[in-house]
């Protein structure tokens, strides 16, 4: 029988209406549709998919018991791996990590690997999620800094091997960026809470509004733990550097999505938590975070939103579907244009912003093509409120607060493959290692940490 060549489609909300609200944009698939989806993968001997993937899900298994309609088996299969898929089915870049290696992209569609991930969490989460079997308590201890995905997936993976983990957050609340930085339109809280619960049901402690390197040291937690593993993200929001980024009306996205989407200020006056927006929002930058950014922007009533990128569309680092729903839903993408200054007012208000026109040269470091300024393009755009969306660096508070701990020269803390700090006892894995990236790559660099932990602490007396 031939394989059906596309991929089964998603429902969506519509995006007329979906810019007037903060509800989840795709649907999920159900129950049939899923079925379906996943009698198209061909079951490849060599499983390539599993290439992709960061955590080494067993992607076939997982979609052969879904094709069989055997959902249960199938999140057994998913659950060994992973402690976080309804996070990973919605906002992981599967297109470029299990289903690029997908072998139906040599005649259509990859398989919907990440559709069929997440419609296993939501139907675990309906039923019932099983807590699988724990192993016997080693009596070991272990601190994890960062209630983030890589904090998280270390200390799920942890309990599962019998130590005892105690998670220290600086927030109110866990998650990291999956609470504070993703809407909730494109990844609903009460999901990240779901995932959280199950961490904590398998043993995890979490203290809340503990800032390690503040609050309480490094030297102080190791005196009563055997090991720690230091998941504390990529929080040091990156500014333009051009005149004018002082101006009232100048946001970093960081402040942006965490008034946003940690203190609701979407739901104002419900909470008390307004965030300042203008009829003209320009976004700088053409990642995930701006496109989060731009299409905030419309729901919380902006007239216009600018997406300002100095590439073209085919340098955009934005997921394929973020870029997608952006458009559907109006926001205006001028690029190959670069902010020159911000304009404002006599009394410091956001007015305008300059820009000049740009074209693409040779390829620079990042393999991308240099965006070289076109001289005397200038020309300006008048906006209300700018949001800087152009990266994040390592939180610097703990590698700066830990002596002899070796820091790369852009902050991050340095590790090798799994983990390992120059200092024995300490591990480190995520942003804070790595510098901004996504989600699944600090799950997976949780679960190296985690082997690497769990062998460190069977060698120590």
């Amino acid at each position: 029988m031939a394989v059906k060549k596309e991929k089964y489609p998603m429902p969506e909300q519509d995006p007329k209406k979906r810019i007037k609200n903060f509800d989840e944009v795709p649907y999920g698939y159900d129950e049939q549709t899923a079925i379906e989806e996943a009698k198209r993968c061909l079951q490849c001997k060599n499983k390539p998919c599993i290439n992709g993937c960061p955590v080494e899900i067993d992607i076939p298994d997982f979609i052969k018991h879904i094709a069989e309609g055997d959902f249960d088996k199938a999140i057994d299969v998913l659950k060994s791996k992973t402690s976080l898929p309804a996070v990973c089915g919605r906002v992981c870049p599967y297109e470029n990590q299990c289903e690029g290696e997908c072998t139906l992209l040599k005649i259509g569609d990859p398989v919907g690997i990440g559709r069929l991930e997440r419609f296993l969490a939501d139907y675990e989460r309906k039923k019932g999620v099983k807590i699988p079997k724990i192993a016997k308590s080693t009596g070991k201890k272990v601190a994890v800094v960062g209630a983030g995905p890589a904090g998280l997936t270390c200390a799920g993976d942890l309990a599962k091997m019998g130590h005892k983990v105690t998670i220290y957050e600086a927030l109110h609340e866990p998650g990291g960026v999956l609470m504070y930085g993703i809407p909730e339109f494109r990844l609903p809280k009460e999901i990240v809470k779901a995932e959280v619960d199950y961490i904590s049901k398998l043993g995890v402690d979490i203290n809340y509004d503990v800032v390690v390197g503040k609050t309480i040291s490094v030297d102080d937690l190791i005196k009563d733990v055997d090991a720690i593993f230091i998941g504390t993200g990529a929080g040091l929001p990156r500014w333009l550097r051009i005149p004018g980024e002082n101006l009232d009306g100048v946001y970093s996205a960081n402040e942006f999505l965490t008034r946003v989407n940690m203190m609701k200020a979407y739901l104002f006056p419900d909470y008390d938590t307004p965030v300042k927006i203008g009829k003209v929002v320009a976004t700088f930058g053409a990642g995930n975070v701006a496109m989060d950014c731009a299409r905030t922007a419309l729901r919380l009533g902006a007239e216009k939103s600018y997406i300002i990128y100095r590439r073209s569309d085919k340098e955009m680092p934005a997921r394929a579907e973020e870029i997608h729903h952006a458009n559907e839903e109006g926001v205006i993408f001028k690029l190959l244009t670069n902010p020159t200054r911000f304009i404002g007012d006599d009394k410091g208000i956001l007015k305008e912003v300059e820009c000049i026109k740009m074209e693409l040269g040779e390829p620079d470091d990042s393999g991308r093509r240099r965006p070289v300024p076109v001289k005397g393009s200038e020309f300006k755009i008048k906006i209300d409120t700018a949001l800087v969306a152009i990266g994040q660096s390592p939180n610097p508070l703990i590698p700066q607060s830990v002596k002899d701990l070796k820091i790369g020269k852009w902050g991050n803390i340095e590790t090798d493959e799994d983990g390992r700090t120059n200092i024995p006892y300490i591990f480190a894995g995520g942003d804070i290692a790595t510098g901004a990236a996504t989600v699944i790559l600090a799950m997976g660099a949780g679960k190296k940490a985690a082997r690497a932990i769990d062998e460190y602490l069977k060698l120590k007396k």
